[in-house]
């Protein structure tokens, strides 16, 4: 006999380390459903909503099994007060614990480091471990891996660290041994052994999303490192296979600004907590002194004309194929002092074409090519050589060198691709942040394709309008350069 529930109380009680079960009258249920259901950012053009499969909604509540992600039992708080409804807890559910601040600093002074961590560092430390679970939003060069490192020596338990990339394993690798770790630390990259006695596993999620659900039953905490990646499928299995690992923590830069996106990510790690900005550490002079440099390519007339009528696509095979376009990219490259990165997206008519006329026209020079076929050892030599490089050139995809690769010694980035994503346009401005021994600046040069034909204005142009909302979000400076693409361009 179903059992019958007052109309205005919820039951939480604990299912595991993931979801809690939320108990209530059908209708409380129903509304309860519909407050955590959402339409996805462009599920117009996804195939299954075209197929008519999906109806381009993503439900949090189960309404079925009346589940929900632990993480996002604040907004069920925030759904009783706008309700007028009362929550029962189950004390099983108590979700955090004492830590002092003393303690923090006492804790940090044993192990020895060998550099005082930041203040906002220690802080995020003391939120995280008093929470138990949180989703921690730093930017690029604020020091996430040492935050990561803090909480992987603050538990006894087996850790799992999750890394998008085969190189982000070798890197956070590294950086725990230069915090002076003295443990054994188990690797798992494509191919390597899935099981170890070792406490702290490092691991690409690539490596290990098709492993039975038991497998991740050893691990007391979760670490994801760039959790903005974490709404794919693959990601959330894993995080929902973690039924035992009740410390999970997520660090990322950047959110992508949707509320689904952030909804997910919260529900998997806990709520958003903001560890510091990006402004806050350039004034701190922590990062580089940043600044945009919009190089606004204005087209003849005739082409302006003509591209009226492209879709989407057509535009962009247009511009990454365009020899003027290229000539200018590849001249403004060569002129540039420092170590400069080229951002490209599609690798055999773009990245490759730009390539091969820099490295043909440069001599000595170092230029380097890197995009998702090149092995994971030569990015981290490339990146180690541009690392004791003056003046070299890598011209690299956006998918292997936006996220997370660390280089201190990036002077410029020239986007040759358009993009209006928030999270690669952040974290591709993060690759020139960190400062260096002979670096204090960076410049991005955003290459922005005028076609716009009288009312009407090209994708593209769009794109960089939403580029420019980003630049304003973080207080970037910036400034736009009209230029005619002639002749001679």
């Amino acid at each position: 006999m179903e059992e019958i529930y007052s109309w205005d109380v919820m039951v939480i009680s604990k299912v595991n380390e993931v979801m809690v079960r939320i108990d209530c009258d059908a209708g409380l249920a129903q509304s309860l459903a519909e407050y955590f259901t959402f339409s996805v950012p462009g599920h117009e053009y996804m195939p299954a909503f075209r197929r008519k499969v999906w109806d381009g909604k993503i439900r949090l509540f189960n309404l079925s099994s009346k589940t929900l992600y632990i993480g996002l039992l604040p907004y069920v708080k925030q759904f009783a007060k706008e309700n007028n409804k009362k929550i029962s807890v189950s004390e099983k559910l108590d979700l955090t614990d004492e830590f002092s601040l003393v303690e923090a600093k006492e804790f940090i002074q044993s192990l020895n480091l060998p550099f005082e961590p930041r203040d906002y560092q220690i802080t995020a430390f003391v939120h995280a471990v008093r929470h138990r679970r949180s989703l921690l939003l730093s930017p690029t060069a604020s020091g996430k891996s040492l935050i990561i490192y803090l909480l992987s020596m603050f538990y006894s338990g087996k850790i799992l660290i999750l890394v998008p990339t085969i190189s982000l394993v070798s890197q956070m690798q590294k950086d725990f041994y230069s915090y002076g770790y003295t443990g054994e630390i188990h690797e798992i990259m494509a191919g390597a052994e899935k099981e170890s006695d070792k406490r702290v596993f490092i691991s690409t999620w690539q490596s290990l999303y098709k492993l039975p659900a038991d497998y991740f039953e050893q691990f007391e905490v979760i670490i994801g490192d760039e959790a903005h990646l974490y709404k794919s499928k693959s990601l959330t299995k894993i995080m929902t296979n973690l039924t035992k690992a009740k410390y999970r923590f997520g660090l990322t830069g950047t959110l992508d600004g949707t509320e689904t996106h952030q909804l997910v990510l919260e529900g998997l790690f806990g709520p958003v907590y903001r560890v510091t900005d990006t402004k806050k550490l350039m004034d701190a002079r922590h990062l580089a002194d940043f600044k945009i440099k919009a190089l606004v390519l204005e087209y003849p007339e005739g082409l302006k004309r003509l591209a009226t009528n492209q879709k989407y696509h057509d535009e962009i095979d247009f511009l990454v194929t365009n020899e003027k376009r290229n000539n200018f990219i590849r001249n403004l490259a060569i002129s540039l002092e420092g170590n400069t990165l080229i951002l490209f997206q599609y690798v055999d008519k773009h990245g490759a074409v730009l390539y091969e006329d820099i490295r043909r026209r440069v001599g000595e020079r170092s230029v380097s090519f890197i995009h998702g076929g090149v092995d994971s050892r030569d990015r981290e030599e490339v990146r180690s050589i541009t690392e004791n490089e003056t003046n070299g050139i890598i011209v690299a995809s956006f998918g292997t060198f936006s996220t997370g690769i660390n280089i201190r010694n990036l002077h410029n980035i020239i986007f040759a691709s358009p993009s209006k994503s928030k999270i690669r346009v952040l974290q591709s401005i993060g690759r020139a942040l960190r400062l260096g021994e002979n670096k204090e600046t960076a410049t991005l040069y955003d290459i922005v394709d005028d076609l716009s034909y009288r009312d009407r204005q090209n994708y593209t142009l769009n794109h960089f309008t939403e580029r420019m909302k980003i630049y304003n979000e973080e207080k970037f400076k910036y400034k736009m350069y009209n230029i005619k693409l002639g002749e001679n361009s």
